[in-house]
Protein backbone atom coordinates (compact mmCIF):
# COMPACT_ATOMS: atom_id res chain seq x y z
CA UNK A 1 0.00 0.00 0.00
CA UNK A 2 2.90 2.43 0.30
CA UNK A 3 7.02 1.81 0.24
CA UNK A 4 9.56 3.85 1.58
CA UNK A 5 12.87 3.28 -0.41
CA UNK A 6 16.29 4.83 1.20
CA UNK A 7 14.21 7.65 2.45
CA UNK A 8 15.88 10.39 3.93
CA UNK A 9 14.64 13.21 5.69
CA UNK A 10 14.30 15.83 8.51
CA UNK A 11 12.80 19.22 9.37
CA UNK A 12 16.00 20.89 10.21
CA UNK A 13 20.03 20.48 8.37
CA UNK A 14 20.21 17.39 9.60
CA UNK A 15 18.39 14.25 8.69
CA UNK A 16 16.36 12.72 10.97
CA UNK A 17 15.86 9.71 8.86
CA UNK A 18 18.95 7.67 7.77
CA UNK A 19 17.81 5.87 4.37
CA UNK A 20 15.12 4.23 5.73
CA UNK A 21 13.19 0.87 3.59
CA UNK A 22 9.70 0.74 4.88
CA UNK A 23 6.66 -1.49 3.42
CA UNK A 24 2.86 -0.91 4.57
CA UNK A 25 0.70 -3.93 3.88
CA UNK A 26 -3.13 -3.53 4.33
CA UNK A 27 -4.75 -5.22 6.76
CA UNK A 28 -1.88 -4.94 9.42
CA UNK A 29 -1.45 -2.88 12.58
CA UNK A 30 2.67 -1.42 12.73
CA UNK A 31 4.02 -0.03 15.58
CA UNK A 32 6.67 2.36 15.49
CA UNK A 33 9.47 1.71 18.81
CA UNK A 34 12.20 4.02 19.85
CA UNK A 35 13.75 6.46 21.96
CA UNK A 36 13.33 10.18 21.69
CA UNK A 37 14.57 12.03 18.65
CA UNK A 38 14.83 8.23 16.82
CA UNK A 39 12.68 9.23 13.75
CA UNK A 40 9.44 8.04 14.36
CA UNK A 41 7.15 11.65 13.92
CA UNK A 42 9.60 12.33 11.09
CA UNK A 43 8.84 9.16 9.12
CA UNK A 44 5.03 9.72 9.71
CA UNK A 45 5.10 13.02 8.33
CA UNK A 46 6.79 11.50 5.47
CA UNK A 47 4.44 9.00 5.35
CA UNK A 48 1.67 11.24 5.14
CA UNK A 49 2.90 13.56 2.69
CA UNK A 50 3.79 16.36 4.94
CA UNK A 51 7.85 16.62 4.57
CA UNK A 52 9.00 15.42 1.09
CA UNK A 53 12.34 13.52 1.68
CA UNK A 54 15.45 14.78 0.57
CA UNK A 55 16.73 11.68 -1.13
CA UNK A 56 14.57 7.91 -2.03
CA UNK A 57 11.14 7.66 -2.59
CA UNK A 58 7.97 7.14 -1.59
CA UNK A 59 4.61 5.44 -3.29
CA UNK A 60 1.44 5.20 -2.69
CA UNK A 61 -1.04 2.57 -4.07
CA UNK A 62 2.22 2.08 -6.72
CA UNK A 63 2.61 5.95 -7.41
CA UNK A 64 5.04 8.35 -6.41
CA UNK A 65 3.12 10.18 -3.56
CA UNK A 66 4.86 13.52 -4.52
CA UNK A 67 2.41 13.39 -7.55
CA UNK A 68 -0.69 12.14 -6.48
CA UNK A 69 -2.89 15.08 -6.04
CA UNK A 70 -3.63 16.42 -2.79
CA UNK A 71 -7.21 15.89 -2.54
CA UNK A 72 -6.68 12.61 -3.68
CA UNK A 73 -3.95 11.53 -1.23
CA UNK A 74 -6.26 12.99 1.71
CA UNK A 75 -9.38 10.63 0.75
CA UNK A 76 -6.57 8.02 1.19
CA UNK A 77 -4.49 9.01 4.11
CA UNK A 78 -5.61 9.96 7.62
CA UNK A 79 -2.80 11.31 9.90
CA UNK A 80 -2.63 12.34 13.64
CA UNK A 81 -0.33 14.65 14.67
CA UNK A 82 1.52 14.00 17.96
CA UNK A 83 0.04 17.64 19.00
CA UNK A 84 -2.56 20.25 17.92
CA UNK A 85 -3.91 23.55 19.50
CA UNK A 86 -6.70 24.89 17.97
CA UNK A 87 -6.26 28.24 17.11
CA UNK A 88 -9.80 29.44 17.50
CA UNK A 89 -13.13 28.24 19.72
CA UNK A 90 -13.82 25.14 18.09
CA UNK A 91 -16.92 22.21 18.88
CA UNK A 92 -15.96 18.69 18.81
CA UNK A 93 -18.16 18.14 16.25
CA UNK A 94 -16.71 20.89 14.15
CA UNK A 95 -13.55 19.51 14.72
CA UNK A 96 -13.88 16.03 13.82
CA UNK A 97 -16.41 17.35 10.15
CA UNK A 98 -12.71 18.58 9.25
CA UNK A 99 -11.47 14.83 8.71
CA UNK A 100 -14.58 15.26 6.00
CA UNK A 101 -13.05 17.83 4.12
CA UNK A 102 -11.48 15.97 1.36
CA UNK A 103 -14.99 14.88 0.44
CA UNK A 104 -17.35 17.98 0.20
CA UNK A 105 -18.93 18.55 -2.45
CA UNK A 106 -18.12 22.03 -4.70
CA UNK A 107 -19.92 24.29 -1.99
CA UNK A 108 -18.26 23.16 0.95
CA UNK A 109 -21.08 22.85 3.08
CA UNK A 110 -21.47 19.24 4.83
CA UNK A 111 -23.78 16.58 3.81
CA UNK A 112 -26.24 14.76 5.71
CA UNK A 113 -23.67 11.70 4.99
CA UNK A 114 -20.75 13.63 6.51
CA UNK A 115 -22.91 14.78 9.46
CA UNK A 116 -23.36 11.12 10.11
CA UNK A 117 -19.96 10.08 9.88
CA UNK A 118 -18.21 12.65 12.26
CA UNK A 119 -20.91 11.60 14.37
CA UNK A 120 -20.52 7.89 14.06
CA UNK A 121 -16.64 8.23 14.69
CA UNK A 122 -17.51 10.30 18.02
CA UNK A 123 -19.55 7.80 19.33
CA UNK A 124 -16.82 5.19 18.51
CA UNK A 125 -14.52 6.84 20.57
CA UNK A 126 -17.03 7.52 23.07
CA UNK A 127 -16.91 11.17 23.03
CA UNK A 128 -20.85 11.69 21.26
CA UNK A 129 -20.95 13.43 24.77
CA UNK A 130 -18.62 16.33 23.96
CA UNK A 131 -20.18 17.03 20.04
CA UNK A 132 -21.23 21.07 21.08
CA UNK A 133 -18.09 21.26 23.90
CA UNK A 134 -15.01 23.95 22.90
CA UNK A 135 -12.20 21.88 22.26
CA UNK A 136 -10.10 24.20 24.45
CA UNK A 137 -12.31 23.29 27.52
CA UNK A 138 -11.53 19.67 27.42
CA UNK A 139 -9.03 17.11 29.33
CA UNK A 140 -6.40 16.62 27.34
CA UNK A 141 -7.53 12.49 26.70
CA UNK A 142 -10.87 13.59 25.61
CA UNK A 143 -9.54 16.09 23.26
CA UNK A 144 -7.06 13.34 21.94
CA UNK A 145 -10.04 11.18 21.94
CA UNK A 146 -11.97 14.02 19.74
CA UNK A 147 -8.83 14.27 17.28
CA UNK A 148 -8.59 10.32 16.97
CA UNK A 149 -12.41 10.84 15.69
CA UNK A 150 -11.42 13.19 13.21
CA UNK A 151 -9.02 10.92 11.42
CA UNK A 152 -11.71 8.17 11.67
CA UNK A 153 -14.46 10.11 9.92
CA UNK A 154 -12.68 10.72 7.17
CA UNK A 155 -12.53 6.76 6.60
CA UNK A 156 -9.03 6.53 5.07
CA UNK A 157 -7.13 3.48 3.80
CA UNK A 158 -4.18 4.13 5.43
CA UNK A 159 -3.97 6.11 9.04
CA UNK A 160 -0.64 7.42 10.15
CA UNK A 161 -1.09 8.12 13.79
CA UNK A 162 1.22 9.29 16.37
CA UNK A 163 1.12 8.43 19.79
CA UNK A 164 -2.70 7.82 19.40
CA UNK A 165 -3.15 6.99 23.36
CA UNK A 166 -1.30 9.78 24.66
CA UNK A 167 -3.28 10.88 27.96
CA UNK A 168 -5.80 7.98 27.49
CA UNK A 169 -6.95 6.33 30.39
CA UNK A 170 -7.00 2.34 30.36
CA UNK A 171 -10.28 1.76 29.09
CA UNK A 172 -10.49 4.35 26.54
CA UNK A 173 -6.52 3.50 25.40
CA UNK A 174 -8.03 -0.34 25.00
CA UNK A 175 -10.98 1.10 23.17
CA UNK A 176 -9.16 2.83 20.81
CA UNK A 177 -7.22 -0.08 20.05
CA UNK A 178 -9.93 -2.04 19.65
CA UNK A 179 -10.86 0.61 16.82
CA UNK A 180 -7.88 0.49 15.06
CA UNK A 181 -7.84 -3.12 15.19
CA UNK A 182 -11.49 -3.14 13.31
CA UNK A 183 -10.16 -0.73 10.39
CA UNK A 184 -7.24 -3.47 9.85
CA UNK A 185 -9.62 -6.30 9.89
CA UNK A 186 -11.82 -4.23 7.22
CA UNK A 187 -8.75 -3.65 5.16
CA UNK A 188 -6.71 -0.19 5.97
CA UNK A 189 -3.40 -0.03 7.09
CA UNK A 190 -3.10 1.50 10.26
CA UNK A 191 0.85 2.85 11.38
CA UNK A 192 1.61 4.16 15.27
CA UNK A 193 4.17 5.41 17.44
CA UNK A 194 4.41 4.79 20.86
CA UNK A 195 6.77 4.68 23.74
CA UNK A 196 4.02 2.09 25.72
CA UNK A 197 5.85 -1.42 24.48
CA UNK A 198 3.41 -3.60 26.15
CA UNK A 199 0.64 -1.17 23.89
CA UNK A 200 2.60 -1.96 20.68
CA UNK A 201 3.04 -5.71 22.17
CA UNK A 202 -0.78 -5.98 22.14
CA UNK A 203 -2.15 -4.25 19.42
CA UNK A 204 0.23 -4.56 16.66
CA UNK A 205 0.99 -7.15 14.33
CA UNK A 206 4.41 -6.07 13.48
CA UNK A 207 6.90 -3.84 15.14
CA UNK A 208 9.44 -1.40 13.48
CA UNK A 209 11.75 -0.34 15.64
CA UNK A 210 14.09 2.88 14.80
CA UNK A 211 17.25 4.23 16.26
CA UNK A 212 18.77 7.25 15.47
CA UNK A 213 17.24 7.42 12.08
CA UNK A 214 17.17 3.90 11.17
CA UNK A 215 14.71 0.68 11.27
CA UNK A 216 17.12 -1.88 13.53
CA UNK A 217 14.58 -4.17 13.33
CA UNK A 218 11.16 -5.10 11.42
CA UNK A 219 8.99 -8.13 11.50
CA UNK A 220 5.74 -9.60 13.21
CA UNK A 221 5.60 -8.61 16.90
CA UNK A 222 6.72 -11.32 18.41
CA UNK A 223 9.72 -11.69 17.09
CA UNK A 224 10.34 -8.01 17.42
CA UNK A 225 10.04 -7.42 20.91
CA UNK A 226 12.74 -9.95 22.40
CA UNK A 227 14.51 -8.96 25.85
CA UNK A 228 18.13 -9.10 23.42
CA UNK A 229 16.88 -6.44 21.00
CA UNK A 230 14.65 -4.11 23.81
CA UNK A 231 18.01 -3.93 25.65
CA UNK A 232 19.86 -3.12 22.92
CA UNK A 233 17.58 -0.28 21.61
CA UNK A 234 16.26 1.43 25.29
CA UNK A 235 19.87 1.23 26.50
CA UNK A 236 18.39 -0.90 29.80
CA UNK A 237 17.96 -4.89 30.61
CA UNK A 238 14.77 -5.83 29.29
CA UNK A 239 12.41 -8.64 29.88
CA UNK A 240 9.63 -10.51 28.07
CA UNK A 241 7.01 -12.76 29.74
CA UNK A 242 4.45 -14.76 27.14
CA UNK A 243 0.96 -14.51 27.90
CA UNK A 244 -1.18 -17.98 27.38
CA UNK A 245 -1.95 -16.54 24.06
CA UNK A 246 1.64 -15.83 23.48
CA UNK A 247 1.97 -11.95 23.14
CA UNK A 248 4.43 -10.33 24.70
CA UNK A 249 4.93 -8.63 28.49
CA UNK A 250 7.85 -6.31 28.64
CA UNK A 251 9.91 -4.61 31.55
CA UNK A 252 12.20 -2.82 31.87
CA UNK A 253 14.66 -2.40 34.50
CA UNK A 254 15.93 0.91 36.20
CA UNK A 255 19.49 1.44 36.41
CA UNK A 256 19.52 3.66 39.23
CA UNK A 257 19.87 2.68 42.37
Amino acid sequence: MMTLDGVRAGWGEADALQGVDLAIRPGEVVSLLGENGAGKSTLLSVLAGLLRPRAGSVRIEGRPLAVVPRREAARIIGYLPQSFVPLFPMTALDTVLLGRTPWLGAFGAPSRADLAAAERALAEVDAAAFAGTDLLAMSGGERQRVLLARVFAGEPRILLLDEPAANLDPRHRLLVMEALRRRAAAGAAVVFSTHEIDLAASAADRAVLLSKGQVRADGPTLDVLTAPTLSELFGVPASVTRLPGGRPVVSLASRLG
